[in-house]
């Protein structure tokens, strides 16, 4: 009886010592204000910035988190991934050419000029079938046509979107963004497309330069040179196509955020090509550069909640996922059979 007594209080108490040892641990959390969900936010940040994870699965683990914790950051969401993509395409310029570059730019400027005012027209009348709001369906069309986000946050001003209007098109872009990431290296492979063709391809049909990036990265080097050339090229389409929505709109006095990071990455390719110190620590900003990149997608992905994605609703989705099938399947049939 004595046993079985003293038996029962050692029972009790290294049970209390368990729940005292948890409480200890709560209570330092929650001393360093860390909740649950932010911990285990941080620790899949962490993970993304070792390299043991690759662009795409960064994505679909910030879409995990998104849609079964919740981003406990979501308010610097926005502002932190407009920055690091910026950051990570300029000191990707580190590992190009400028004899590479303006080749790569050149082979795609004429399909960019056709493939630019073919997207925004058929985007146009595609937003007026499903009778999706102007500025909407035109946003829609932009960011499609040109560089995703960049393109909407640029031009939005200009036509005077209102904050709905602009939610909407940034969530269907991102949405469509996410499934280019997996999708285009899947088709490249398949079609067996080799690294120009695939870069070509991957500037000209995915929205997002940070998705352009990811989905080269893993395709190859040379991939990689010409998609981040051709769609930084592409950007700077942003400016006359904004002087164009003006008068669609008929706006006047709007304003016209220039991407200015596209300066920093001719600066960067420049300092690469003909400085020969700099090829000395090149190598490790590219490194630090891709890892900003895997980041940059993992908090993209933790930003579509199921809340964002069923805000878009249907319409939007359907004129954007429409719009893009046109884009890529033209783009690739005339890369293919006529690059």
């Amino acid at each position: 009886m004595n046993t079985s007594k003293m038996e029962k209080d050692k029972l009790t108490q290294n049970g209390r010592r368990t729940f005292l040892d948890k409480s200890l641990v709560r209570t330092k959390f929650s001393r360093a204000g860390i909740t649950t969900r932010q911990l285990i936010f941080l620790l899949a940040l962490v993970f993304c910035v070792s390299p043991l994870i690759s662009p795409p699965v960064a994505l679909l683990l910030g879409l995990v988190i998104a849609q079964f914790i919740g981003h406990p950051y979501l308010h610097l969401n926005h502002k932190v991934t407009h920055i690091l993509l910026q950051a990570s395409v300029v000191g990707l310029g580190f590992n190009m050419n400028v004899t590479t570059a303006l080749d790569a730019g050149k082979d795609g400027f004429l399909l960019t000029v056709a493939s630019i005012f073919g997207t925004l027209i058929v985007g146009i009348l595609i937003g007026r079938i499903f009778k999706i709001n102007a500025k909407t369906g035109y946003l829609i069309a932009a960011g499609t046509a040109i560089c995703g986000g960049s393109a909407i946050a640029a031009i939005s001003p200009v036509i005077k979107a209102d904050e709905k209007q602009i939610s909407v098109a940034l969530g269907t872009i991102f949405i469509l963004n996410a499934s280019a990431l997996v999708l285009f290296p899947l088709v490249g492979h398949y079609l067996s497309l080799d690294q120009t063709r695939f870069g070509l391809w991957c500037a000209l049909a995915i929205h997002d330069t940070s998705s352009v990036v990811g989905a080269a990265t893993k395709y190859g080097n040379e991939a990689l040179e010409i998609a981040a050339t051709v769609k930084l090229v592409r950007a700077l389409w942003i400016i006359p196509v904004a002087f164009f929505s003006m008068l669609i709109f008929k706006n006047k006095g709007g304003r016209i955020k220039v991407p200015y990071f596209i300066g920093f990455f001719v600066a960067a390719i420049c300092l690469n090509t003909h400085v020969p110190a700099m090829q000395n620590i090149s190598n490790a900003i590219v490194t630090i550069s891709k890892g900003a990149l895997t980041v940059t997608l993992f908090l993209i992905g933790c930003g579509l909640s199921g809340k964002t994605v069923m805000s878009v609703g249907w319409k939007p989705v359907v004129q954007g996922l429409i719009l893009w099938l046109i884009i890529s399947m033209a783009t690739l049939v005339t890369i293919v059979y006529l690059h």
